[in-house]
């Protein structure tokens, strides 16, 4: 029985036996960045400006680097969406509040300052 012959490097190099998991572990445990900006001018005045910034890398990596955004962001963490919903609800029970408060205080001028007819 013959084993099936590997093709070439078509880089020059003998054929390693990465595969594309082998591949993404390595670019998740180190991450890699990207990074371009996009300008459109026309006779020497910009019109816009697009700045695009691409990090791949794992969770763990990330947060070794410093970068946690994903935590705080409401669409993404469920903690950070019960924190906003927290604060919401007490900024809307102020609110309450002081209407309910200005509210108190208008009925209690009102039945002072009315006069009764005889």
């Amino acid at each position: 029985m013959t084993t099936p012959r590997r093709l070439p490097d078509p880089y020059g190099g003998p054929s390693s036996g990465a595969s594309l998991a082998d591949i993404l572990e390595r670019v998740l445990d180190k991450g890699v960045v990207i990074a371009g900006d996009i300008r459109i001018n026309l006779l020497d005045i910009e019109l816009l400006t697009v700045k695009l910034r691409l990090i791949v890398a794992s969770v763990d990596k990330a947060k070794e680097m410093g970068i946690d955004w994903w935590e705080s962001d409401p669409a993404l963490s469920s903690g950070a969406r019960r924190d906003e919903l927290t604060r919401e609800n007490a900024e809307l029970r102020a609110r309450l509040e002081r209407l309910e408060a200005s509210y108190g205080e208008a009925q209690i001028e009102g039945a002072h300052g009315r006069r009764e007819s005889p």
